[in-house]
């Protein structure tokens, strides 16, 4: 069967060229839908011979289903820039392509890397995402931020690792950090969720323990340390934000 590779974009560069190495020997068919890049993400998508497409940002939800819909293959991987097959996934997709099997829907482990390191603690790692699928399976729903895939199958689990190179350094990290915490602000406000001290204050405190001590996040280090601090950093101001949107009026829908 053929098996398309769904993917969204915005300004990936720095690790694309990586990503799509690692397909390109599985993917009959690589489909991009960009929100509007500014780098050398289109020219290096062309060189994989990719159908780019430039589209406006809907969130991740909408965004991953656009790209689905563009593909012709009876199988979808739906990876992003930043998240690389490992060589034992990349073997255990061939075999799924070859095989005449009822099974339409997998859940992949993820390993994160950041700052160049594996993370193997603080809930960093081995997470299971479904990004293997048969495209009549189902879809994304349509959050902004923290998507999910839905479907009525079953849910088969693949051990071997996508690499999510989620933070190149510590400055990557700081470009990506505004966006995320306004988009999921963003999503708390139309869930009619609010904003008080507790989370503004104390959930960060309980964050940075739970992954540092509790996670065993300190096995990885100082990049332990670091993550620890920014994700608490991250709960602070996103909830500071929801509480900007509610007080200010500032959200305006996308």
């Amino acid at each position: 069967m053929k098996l398309s590779v769904a993917m969204i974009t915005l300004n990936e560069e720095k690790i694309l060229d990586k990503t799509l190495a690692a397909i390109k020997d599985i993917a009959d068919e690589i489909v991009i839908v960009d929100s509007g890049s500014t780098d050398k993400t289109k020219s290096i998508a062309q060189k994989y011979n990719a159908k780019f497409f430039i589209e406006s940002w809907k969130g991740y939800g909408p965004q991953r289903n656009s790209a689905i819909d563009k593909c012709s293959g009876e199988w979808i991987l739906n990876i992003d820039a930043d998240e690389e097959i490992s060589p034992k996934l990349k073997d255990r997709i061939k075999k799924i392509k070859e095989e005449n099997s009822d099974k339409k829907v997998y859940s992949i482990n993820f390993t994160s890397v950041c700052f160049g390191k594996k993370i193997k603690h603080g809930g960093w790692s081995n997470s299971y995402r479904i990004r293997l699928f048969r495209k009549e399976a189902g879809r994304f729903n349509d959050n902004m931020v923290h998507e999910e895939f839905q479907t009525d199958d079953k849910v088969y689990t693949l051990k071997e690792e996508i690499y999510h190179h989620s933070y190149i350094s510590l400055e990557d990290y700081f470009n990506k950090f505004n966006r995320y915490t306004t988009e999921g602000a963003i999503e708390y406000y139309k869930k009619g969720k609010k904003s008080n001290v507790f989370q503004i204050a104390i959930n960060p405190m309980f964050k940075f323990l739970r992954m540092y001590i509790i996670r065993l996040g300190f096995l990885d280090g100082i990049e332990g340390f670091v993550l620890a601090c920014t994700s608490a950093m991250y709960t602070m101001v996103k909830y500071y934000k929801l509480k900007e949107i509610y007080r200010n009026k500032t959200y305006i829908k996308k």
